[in-house]
Protein backbone atom coordinates (compact mmCIF):
# COMPACT_ATOMS: atom_id res chain seq x y z
CA UNK A 1 0.00 0.00 0.00
CA UNK A 2 1.11 3.55 -0.68
CA UNK A 3 1.96 5.68 2.34
CA UNK A 4 -0.66 8.27 1.32
CA UNK A 5 -3.39 5.63 1.41
CA UNK A 6 -2.19 4.35 4.78
CA UNK A 7 -2.30 7.94 6.08
CA UNK A 8 -5.82 8.45 4.70
CA UNK A 9 -7.08 5.26 6.34
CA UNK A 10 -5.46 6.14 9.67
CA UNK A 11 -7.02 9.61 9.78
CA UNK A 12 -10.34 8.20 8.63
CA UNK A 13 -10.32 5.71 11.51
CA UNK A 14 -9.78 8.55 13.97
CA UNK A 15 -12.70 10.45 12.45
CA UNK A 16 -15.05 7.53 13.10
CA UNK A 17 -14.71 8.03 16.89
CA UNK A 18 -14.41 11.80 17.16
CA UNK A 19 -15.35 12.09 20.84
CA UNK A 20 -12.96 9.36 21.91
CA UNK A 21 -10.14 10.88 19.87
CA UNK A 22 -10.84 14.34 21.32
CA UNK A 23 -10.84 13.08 24.91
CA UNK A 24 -7.57 11.23 24.29
CA UNK A 25 -6.06 14.43 22.88
CA UNK A 26 -7.15 16.37 25.97
CA UNK A 27 -4.50 14.84 28.22
CA UNK A 28 -1.74 15.78 25.78
CA UNK A 29 -3.22 19.26 25.42
CA UNK A 30 -3.19 19.86 29.19
CA UNK A 31 0.41 18.70 29.56
CA UNK A 32 1.72 20.79 26.67
CA UNK A 33 -0.40 23.80 27.65
CA UNK A 34 1.02 23.88 31.17
CA UNK A 35 4.66 23.98 30.13
CA UNK A 36 4.25 26.15 27.00
CA UNK A 37 2.07 28.67 28.84
CA UNK A 38 4.55 29.05 31.69
CA UNK A 39 7.59 29.17 29.42
CA UNK A 40 5.94 31.77 27.15
CA UNK A 41 5.14 34.02 30.11
CA UNK A 42 8.59 33.52 31.64
CA UNK A 43 10.33 34.18 28.30
CA UNK A 44 8.34 37.37 27.78
CA UNK A 45 9.07 38.63 31.29
CA UNK A 46 12.73 37.63 31.11
CA UNK A 47 13.12 39.49 27.81
CA UNK A 48 11.45 42.55 29.30
CA UNK A 49 13.69 42.48 32.38
CA UNK A 50 16.89 41.91 30.43
CA UNK A 51 16.10 44.66 27.91
CA UNK A 52 16.47 47.21 30.67
CA UNK A 53 15.21 47.57 34.22
CA UNK A 54 12.96 50.61 34.16
CA UNK A 55 13.78 51.77 37.66
CA UNK A 56 17.57 51.74 37.30
CA UNK A 57 19.52 54.09 35.08
CA UNK A 58 22.66 53.30 33.12
CA UNK A 59 25.65 51.96 35.16
CA UNK A 60 23.71 52.35 38.41
CA UNK A 61 24.85 50.53 41.57
CA UNK A 62 22.53 50.47 44.56
CA UNK A 63 23.33 50.10 48.25
CA UNK A 64 20.70 48.93 50.72
CA UNK A 65 20.25 47.36 54.13
CA UNK A 66 18.82 44.05 52.91
CA UNK A 67 19.36 41.83 49.87
CA UNK A 68 16.74 41.37 47.19
CA UNK A 69 14.24 38.74 48.28
CA UNK A 70 15.19 37.79 51.85
CA UNK A 71 15.23 34.03 52.38
CA UNK A 72 12.29 32.53 54.24
CA UNK A 73 14.75 30.70 56.49
CA UNK A 74 14.11 32.04 60.02
CA UNK A 75 17.74 32.47 61.08
CA UNK A 76 18.71 34.07 57.81
CA UNK A 77 15.76 36.46 57.91
CA UNK A 78 16.54 37.53 61.47
CA UNK A 79 20.17 38.15 60.53
CA UNK A 80 19.14 40.70 57.92
CA UNK A 81 16.34 42.24 59.95
CA UNK A 82 18.72 42.81 62.87
CA UNK A 83 21.11 44.84 60.74
CA UNK A 84 21.45 48.52 61.55
CA UNK A 85 19.47 50.88 59.36
CA UNK A 86 21.34 53.07 56.91
CA UNK A 87 20.43 56.42 58.46
CA UNK A 88 20.32 59.77 56.73
CA UNK A 89 23.58 60.90 58.44
CA UNK A 90 25.16 57.63 57.21
CA UNK A 91 24.00 58.34 53.67
CA UNK A 92 25.18 61.97 53.74
CA UNK A 93 28.58 60.90 55.09
CA UNK A 94 28.84 58.30 52.31
CA UNK A 95 28.07 60.96 49.69
CA UNK A 96 30.87 63.13 51.09
CA UNK A 97 33.39 60.27 50.93
CA UNK A 98 32.85 59.62 47.22
CA UNK A 99 32.34 63.26 46.29
CA UNK A 100 34.39 64.16 43.22
CA UNK A 101 34.51 60.57 41.95
CA UNK A 102 30.95 60.50 40.60
CA UNK A 103 28.37 63.20 39.97
CA UNK A 104 25.32 61.04 40.77
CA UNK A 105 24.64 59.89 44.34
CA UNK A 106 20.91 59.46 44.84
CA UNK A 107 19.56 59.10 48.39
CA UNK A 108 16.00 57.85 48.65
CA UNK A 109 13.48 56.37 51.03
CA UNK A 110 9.80 55.60 50.58
CA UNK A 111 6.75 55.40 52.79
CA UNK A 112 6.12 51.78 53.75
CA UNK A 113 3.48 52.38 56.39
CA UNK A 114 -0.15 53.06 55.61
CA UNK A 115 -1.89 53.93 52.35
CA UNK A 116 -0.85 57.23 50.78
CA UNK A 117 -3.42 59.57 49.25
CA UNK A 118 -2.98 63.14 47.97
CA UNK A 119 -5.61 65.91 48.23
CA UNK A 120 -6.05 69.40 46.81
CA UNK A 121 -9.02 71.49 47.94
CA UNK A 122 -12.03 69.17 47.49
CA UNK A 123 -10.28 66.74 45.11
CA UNK A 124 -8.42 63.60 46.09
CA UNK A 125 -6.52 60.81 44.39
CA UNK A 126 -7.06 57.10 44.77
CA UNK A 127 -5.06 55.60 47.67
CA UNK A 128 -1.88 53.63 47.05
CA UNK A 129 0.48 56.31 45.76
CA UNK A 130 4.26 55.85 45.86
CA UNK A 131 5.46 58.59 48.21
CA UNK A 132 9.10 59.15 49.17
CA UNK A 133 11.97 61.49 49.79
CA UNK A 134 15.08 61.91 47.63
CA UNK A 135 17.57 64.47 46.37
CA UNK A 136 18.32 66.16 43.05
CA UNK A 137 19.73 62.94 41.53
CA UNK A 138 16.47 60.98 41.68
CA UNK A 139 15.74 61.69 38.01
CA UNK A 140 19.04 60.32 36.70
CA UNK A 141 19.14 57.26 38.96
CA UNK A 142 15.57 56.22 38.19
CA UNK A 143 15.17 57.35 34.58
CA UNK A 144 12.50 59.95 35.26
CA UNK A 145 12.35 63.38 33.63
CA UNK A 146 10.61 66.64 34.44
CA UNK A 147 7.41 67.45 32.57
CA UNK A 148 6.87 71.03 33.68
CA UNK A 149 8.43 73.05 36.47
CA UNK A 150 11.78 72.19 37.99
CA UNK A 151 13.70 69.45 39.76
CA UNK A 152 14.73 69.39 43.41
CA UNK A 153 17.90 71.39 44.10
CA UNK A 154 20.69 70.91 46.65
CA UNK A 155 19.27 73.95 48.48
CA UNK A 156 15.84 72.27 48.73
CA UNK A 157 17.49 69.27 50.36
CA UNK A 158 19.83 71.25 52.61
CA UNK A 159 17.04 73.53 53.87
CA UNK A 160 14.43 70.74 54.00
CA UNK A 161 11.95 72.83 52.06
CA UNK A 162 8.31 71.57 51.95
CA UNK A 163 8.24 71.23 48.15
CA UNK A 164 7.08 68.32 46.03
CA UNK A 165 7.27 66.86 42.50
CA UNK A 166 4.21 64.89 41.42
CA UNK A 167 3.54 62.24 38.77
CA UNK A 168 0.99 62.42 35.98
CA UNK A 169 -1.56 60.27 37.83
CA UNK A 170 -1.75 62.93 40.56
CA UNK A 171 -1.80 65.75 37.99
CA UNK A 172 -4.77 64.24 36.13
CA UNK A 173 -6.79 63.70 39.33
CA UNK A 174 -6.04 66.91 41.22
CA UNK A 175 -5.36 69.43 38.43
CA UNK A 176 -7.37 68.38 35.35
CA UNK A 177 -7.89 71.92 34.05
CA UNK A 178 -5.16 74.01 35.68
CA UNK A 179 -1.43 74.09 36.23
CA UNK A 180 -0.27 72.37 39.41
CA UNK A 181 2.79 74.61 39.83
CA UNK A 182 2.69 76.64 43.01
CA UNK A 183 -0.38 74.82 44.36
CA UNK A 184 -0.48 73.34 47.86
CA UNK A 185 -1.21 69.61 48.08
CA UNK A 186 -1.66 67.59 51.24
CA UNK A 187 -0.03 64.15 51.52
CA UNK A 188 -0.31 62.00 54.67
CA UNK A 189 -1.39 65.01 56.68
CA UNK A 190 1.46 67.30 55.53
CA UNK A 191 1.28 70.21 53.09
CA UNK A 192 3.74 70.75 50.24
CA UNK A 193 4.13 73.23 47.38
CA UNK A 194 4.22 71.72 43.90
CA UNK A 195 7.39 72.80 42.07
CA UNK A 196 7.31 70.35 39.19
CA UNK A 197 5.75 67.30 37.58
CA UNK A 198 7.30 64.10 36.29
CA UNK A 199 6.89 63.34 32.60
CA UNK A 200 4.63 60.38 31.92
CA UNK A 201 6.28 56.97 32.34
CA UNK A 202 3.43 54.49 31.85
CA UNK A 203 3.36 51.06 33.47
CA UNK A 204 5.99 48.46 34.20
CA UNK A 205 5.06 44.85 35.10
CA UNK A 206 1.47 45.92 35.63
CA UNK A 207 2.27 48.76 38.03
CA UNK A 208 1.83 52.42 37.16
CA UNK A 209 5.00 54.51 37.46
CA UNK A 210 3.08 57.78 37.34
CA UNK A 211 1.50 57.59 40.80
CA UNK A 212 4.63 58.98 42.45
CA UNK A 213 5.35 61.95 44.74
CA UNK A 214 8.88 63.00 45.76
CA UNK A 215 9.91 65.56 48.38
CA UNK A 216 13.40 66.45 49.69
CA UNK A 217 14.70 63.52 51.73
CA UNK A 218 15.55 65.79 54.65
CA UNK A 219 11.95 67.06 54.77
CA UNK A 220 10.67 63.47 54.55
CA UNK A 221 12.73 62.43 57.59
CA UNK A 222 11.59 65.50 59.54
CA UNK A 223 7.90 64.92 58.73
CA UNK A 224 7.78 61.16 59.12
CA UNK A 225 10.62 60.34 61.48
CA UNK A 226 13.90 58.41 61.42
CA UNK A 227 12.77 55.35 63.39
CA UNK A 228 12.75 52.07 61.45
CA UNK A 229 13.71 53.90 58.27
CA UNK A 230 16.67 52.81 56.16
CA UNK A 231 18.00 54.93 53.31
CA UNK A 232 18.79 53.41 49.91
CA UNK A 233 21.65 54.88 47.91
CA UNK A 234 22.04 54.72 44.12
CA UNK A 235 25.42 55.61 42.60
CA UNK A 236 26.14 56.00 38.90
CA UNK A 237 29.55 54.83 37.72
CA UNK A 238 31.29 57.44 35.51
CA UNK A 239 31.44 54.87 32.68
CA UNK A 240 31.03 51.16 32.06
CA UNK A 241 34.82 50.77 31.98
CA UNK A 242 35.05 52.16 35.52
CA UNK A 243 32.13 50.13 36.85
CA UNK A 244 34.24 47.69 38.88
CA UNK A 245 36.45 50.49 40.16
CA UNK A 246 33.34 52.36 41.30
CA UNK A 247 32.06 49.22 43.00
CA UNK A 248 35.30 48.93 45.03
CA UNK A 249 35.11 52.57 46.08
CA UNK A 250 31.47 52.15 47.15
CA UNK A 251 32.30 49.15 49.33
CA UNK A 252 35.26 50.95 50.92
CA UNK A 253 33.28 54.13 51.62
CA UNK A 254 30.31 52.22 53.01
CA UNK A 255 32.49 50.16 55.35
CA UNK A 256 34.01 53.39 56.68
CA UNK A 257 30.56 54.88 57.22
CA UNK A 258 29.38 51.75 59.03
CA UNK A 259 32.52 51.64 61.18
CA UNK A 260 33.41 48.07 60.23
CA UNK A 261 36.74 46.54 61.18
CA UNK A 262 38.76 44.67 58.50
CA UNK A 263 37.74 41.24 59.80
CA UNK A 264 34.01 42.07 59.90
CA UNK A 265 31.79 41.20 56.96
CA UNK A 266 29.64 43.79 55.21
CA UNK A 267 26.38 44.61 56.96
CA UNK A 268 24.86 46.11 53.81
CA UNK A 269 23.99 44.87 50.33
CA UNK A 270 25.13 46.05 46.92
CA UNK A 271 23.13 45.18 43.84
CA UNK A 272 22.82 46.26 40.23
CA UNK A 273 20.95 45.35 37.05
CA UNK A 274 22.79 42.01 36.87
CA UNK A 275 21.86 41.01 40.42
CA UNK A 276 18.21 41.94 39.86
CA UNK A 277 18.15 39.88 36.66
CA UNK A 278 19.76 36.98 38.55
CA UNK A 279 17.13 37.24 41.31
CA UNK A 280 14.37 37.16 38.69
CA UNK A 281 16.05 34.20 36.97
CA UNK A 282 15.95 32.18 40.22
CA UNK A 283 12.22 32.73 40.54
CA UNK A 284 11.68 31.99 36.84
CA UNK A 285 13.69 28.76 37.08
CA UNK A 286 11.66 27.60 40.08
CA UNK A 287 8.38 28.29 38.25
CA UNK A 288 9.69 26.52 35.13
CA UNK A 289 10.71 23.46 37.16
CA UNK A 290 7.22 23.28 38.67
CA UNK A 291 5.67 23.51 35.20
CA UNK A 292 7.91 20.69 33.95
CA UNK A 293 6.85 18.42 36.81
CA UNK A 294 3.15 19.12 36.22
CA UNK A 295 3.45 18.66 32.45
CA UNK A 296 5.51 15.47 32.81
CA UNK A 297 2.81 13.90 35.01
CA UNK A 298 0.07 15.03 32.61
CA UNK A 299 1.95 13.76 29.55
CA UNK A 300 2.69 10.41 31.19
CA UNK A 301 -1.00 9.98 32.02
CA UNK A 302 -1.90 11.07 28.48
CA UNK A 303 0.55 8.54 27.01
CA UNK A 304 -1.01 5.73 29.03
CA UNK A 305 -4.40 6.94 27.81
CA UNK A 306 -3.25 6.78 24.19
CA UNK A 307 -1.95 3.23 24.67
CA UNK A 308 -5.24 2.17 26.27
CA UNK A 309 -7.37 3.71 23.53
CA UNK A 310 -5.21 2.19 20.80
CA UNK A 311 -5.48 -1.27 22.41
CA UNK A 312 -9.26 -0.84 22.50
CA UNK A 313 -9.16 0.20 18.85
CA UNK A 314 -7.13 -2.88 17.91
CA UNK A 315 -9.65 -5.10 19.69
CA UNK A 316 -12.62 -3.41 18.00
CA UNK A 317 -11.03 -3.65 14.55
CA UNK A 318 -9.63 -7.18 14.81
CA UNK A 319 -11.91 -8.48 12.04
CA UNK A 320 -11.04 -5.50 9.81
CA UNK A 321 -7.32 -6.25 10.31
CA UNK A 322 -7.95 -9.92 9.43
CA UNK A 323 -9.73 -8.96 6.20
CA UNK A 324 -6.94 -6.57 5.19
CA UNK A 325 -4.29 -9.19 5.89
CA UNK A 326 -6.21 -11.84 3.95
CA UNK A 327 -6.20 -9.67 0.83
CA UNK A 328 -2.48 -8.98 1.04
CA UNK A 329 -1.83 -6.19 3.57
CA UNK A 330 1.67 -6.50 5.02
CA UNK A 331 2.63 -6.26 8.67
CA UNK A 332 4.51 -3.01 8.08
CA UNK A 333 1.36 -1.43 6.59
CA UNK A 334 -0.75 -2.35 9.63
CA UNK A 335 1.99 -1.24 12.01
CA UNK A 336 2.41 2.07 10.18
CA UNK A 337 -1.34 2.78 10.15
CA UNK A 338 -1.75 2.34 13.90
CA UNK A 339 1.41 4.32 14.65
CA UNK A 340 0.12 7.16 12.46
CA UNK A 341 -3.16 7.14 14.39
CA UNK A 342 -1.28 7.30 17.72
CA UNK A 343 1.08 10.06 16.56
CA UNK A 344 -1.78 12.04 14.97
CA UNK A 345 -3.73 12.08 18.25
CA UNK A 346 -0.62 13.10 20.18
CA UNK A 347 0.53 15.82 17.76
CA UNK A 348 -2.98 17.26 17.39
CA UNK A 349 -3.26 17.52 21.16
CA UNK A 350 0.20 19.09 21.28
CA UNK A 351 -0.68 21.71 18.65
CA UNK A 352 -3.81 22.73 20.54
CA UNK A 353 -1.80 22.88 23.79
CA UNK A 354 0.89 25.04 22.15
CA UNK A 355 -1.66 27.52 20.77
CA UNK A 356 -3.51 27.76 24.08
CA UNK A 357 -0.24 27.99 26.03
CA UNK A 358 1.19 30.76 23.84
CA UNK A 359 -2.09 32.67 24.07
CA UNK A 360 -2.34 32.33 27.86
CA UNK A 361 1.36 33.10 28.43
CA UNK A 362 1.28 36.21 26.27
CA UNK A 363 -2.00 37.26 27.85
CA UNK A 364 -0.30 37.25 31.25
CA UNK A 365 2.68 39.08 29.78
CA UNK A 366 0.42 41.80 28.38
CA UNK A 367 -1.28 42.21 31.77
CA UNK A 368 2.18 42.81 33.24
CA UNK A 369 3.11 45.19 30.40
CA UNK A 370 5.79 42.84 29.06
CA UNK A 371 6.57 42.18 25.42
CA UNK A 372 4.80 39.44 23.41
CA UNK A 373 6.94 36.49 22.30
CA UNK A 374 6.49 33.19 20.50
CA UNK A 375 8.76 30.51 22.00
CA UNK A 376 9.73 28.74 18.79
CA UNK A 377 12.26 26.53 20.56
CA UNK A 378 9.78 25.35 23.19
CA UNK A 379 7.05 24.88 20.58
CA UNK A 380 9.35 22.68 18.45
CA UNK A 381 10.44 20.76 21.55
CA UNK A 382 6.77 20.25 22.48
CA UNK A 383 5.97 18.82 19.04
CA UNK A 384 8.97 16.47 19.18
CA UNK A 385 7.92 15.26 22.64
CA UNK A 386 4.37 14.67 21.36
CA UNK A 387 5.74 12.66 18.44
CA UNK A 388 7.85 10.65 20.86
CA UNK A 389 4.84 9.98 23.09
CA UNK A 390 2.77 8.91 20.07
CA UNK A 391 5.45 6.49 18.88
CA UNK A 392 6.48 5.26 22.33
CA UNK A 393 3.01 4.59 23.71
CA UNK A 394 1.48 3.61 20.37
CA UNK A 395 4.10 1.10 19.32
CA UNK A 396 2.86 -1.83 21.41
CA UNK A 397 -0.78 -1.59 20.21
CA UNK A 398 0.48 -1.15 16.63
CA UNK A 399 2.80 -4.14 16.93
CA UNK A 400 -0.02 -6.20 18.45
CA UNK A 401 -2.28 -5.31 15.52
CA UNK A 402 0.41 -6.15 12.96
CA UNK A 403 1.14 -9.49 14.64
CA UNK A 404 -2.47 -10.74 14.55
CA UNK A 405 -2.99 -14.05 12.77
CA UNK A 406 -5.34 -13.36 9.83
CA UNK A 407 -7.32 -16.61 10.27
CA UNK A 408 -7.86 -16.03 13.98
CA UNK A 409 -8.68 -12.38 13.30
CA UNK A 410 -11.37 -13.32 10.73
CA UNK A 411 -13.02 -15.59 13.28
CA UNK A 412 -13.12 -12.85 15.92
CA UNK A 413 -16.58 -11.68 17.00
Amino acid sequence: MKFTEILRMALGSLGVNKLRSALTMLGITIGVFSVIGVMTAVSALRQSVESGLSFLGSNIIQVGKNPIGISSDGANRRRFENRRDITLPNALRFAQLIEGYTDVVCLKTFNNEGVVQATYENRKTSPGLNFGGSNEHFLTANQYSIGIGRNLTPADVELARPVIIIGQTIVSRLFPNETPLGKLVKVSGKTYTVIGTFAERGSSFGNSQDGILIIPITRFVIDFGRARRSISIAIQAPSQDRYNETLDKIVTAMRIVRGLRPEQENDFEIYSNDSLIAAFAKVADAISAGAFVISAIALLAAGVGIMNIMLVSVTERTKEIGIRKSIGARKISILTQFLIESVAISVAGGLVGILLGVGAGNGLALLLSASVVFPWGWALAGLLVCCGIGVGFGFYPAWKAAALDPIEALRYE
